[in-house]
């Protein structure tokens, strides 16, 4: 069944960062109202949201409140405890679902289903103990990476290892948690798929972007990404495999190596809107943000055509301090109270005519 949120109805939001701030400013856009519900007070959603709730998500009394007062409820990050998920999801629609989240938040559950759909992936082996990873390196040879299961991102929580004795030392520095040991990928290049499926079953996808991080943060997203039609064809194909297969609701992002070999390896699901898909509000006819609303809200999507090349740049740390070079140019600055190193304070986007 598909239930249609109207305007002037309220969906919620859990998580009161960047993106949670860009969904509720999409949701007023459309009408419709929002609650946030977030660990903490001064957060780039609160100049956004319509009400907050600022509570630990573990508090069920607040979750029944915040669920009572919501026609359906999303999540603009992974990292929220998948047993709010659940909870939430029993008392509310949660799109997308608890499912989702249970596959994409743990890098050793995403790597299996993945594989499960014959969706090719790096080689990898779950790391419990210290003697997994003596193990591992029988089978591995080069250089390999070495990732918690939970909570990383932002290149947070991985290091490279070129031999077992590395692996062994970065596993220590990780405080023993569960881990997974990828081989290395050696990589042409970096893209991403954000794509947008509803309770119809329709399914649209944006034109992927060739990503370049350093230091593990994504700094550029380019549109086009200079790829192959079949190699654009197939990544699409997957990442809509991906999101029937979740019972997908809502905006998800699968990046994407594209090896020496020239073959496409996925590297990892986001079950939300995504930093790569941050140029499609000023590119395109219909961003990201508006889709993944459209779709809590039982809505069709938007047109995706894209009327422009597109390059987003992340604005790091206190970069954001230079502010006024970006004026010309389509400028997002989060309202972070806090500069911090590594820390996406906004992003800006130049957009040219298309080129193909």
């Amino acid at each position: 069944m598909n239930e249609i949120i109207k305007p002037g109805e309220r969906i919620g939001i859990v998580g009161g960062g960047q993106l949670g701030r860009m969904l509720a400013l999409a949701a007023a856009n459309l009408g419709v109202k929002t609650v946030v519900l977030t660990e903490k007070e001064d957060c780039p959603a609160a100049r956004a949201a319509d009400e907050m709730i600022v509570a630990p998500y573990r508090d069920a009394g607040v979750l029944d409140l915040f669920s009572s007062q919501c026609k359906a409820i999303t999540y603009e990050f992974e990292n929220i405890p998948l047993d709010v998920a659940e909870y939430l999801a029993s008392r509310c629609s949660l799109r997308p679902g608890a499912t989702a989240l249970a596959v994409t938040r743990d890098r050793l559950s995403e790597k299996t289903f993945l594989q499960a759909l014959g969706i090719a992936v790096t080689d990898f082996s779950a790391i419990s103990y210290e003697g997994d990873i003596k193990s591992a390196y029988e089978n591995f040879t080069g250089d390999t990476v070495l990732k918690t299961r939970l909570s990383g991102y932002d290149g947070k929580g991985q290091a490279l290892a070129e031999t077992a004795e590395d692996a062994l030392f970065a596993y220590e520095n990780l405080g023993d948690a569960k881990a997974i040991l990828e081989r290395f990928v050696d990589f042409t290049k970096e893209f991403s798929v954000v794509a947008a499926r509803n309770a119809l079953g329709e399914f649209i996808a944006y034109d992927p972007s060739e990503n370049i991080h350093a230091g593990g943060l994504l700094r550029v997203s380019k549109v086009p990404a200079g790829l192959p039609a079949n190699h654009i064809e197939k990544a699409i194909a997957i990442t809509e495999k991906i999101a029937v297969s979740l019972h997908y609701i809502g905006v998800l992002a699968v990046e994407f190596f594209l090896t020496a070999k020239n073959e496409l390896l996925v590297n990892e699901i986001a079950p939300r809107v995504h930093n790569s898909g941050h140029w499609t509000p000023e590119a395109c006819l219909t961003g990201q943000f508006e889709q993944h609303i459209r779709a809590v809200c039982g809505w069709s999507f938007g047109d995706i055509r894209r009327h422009s090349d597109a390059v987003l740049k992340n604005i790091i740390g206190d970069e954001v301090s230079d502010w006024a070079q970006h004026q010309k140019r389509a400028l997002r600055i989060y309202g972070k109270s806090e500069i911090l190193p590594g820390r996406k304070m906004g992003h800006v986007t130049e957009l040219s005519p298309l080129s193909e």
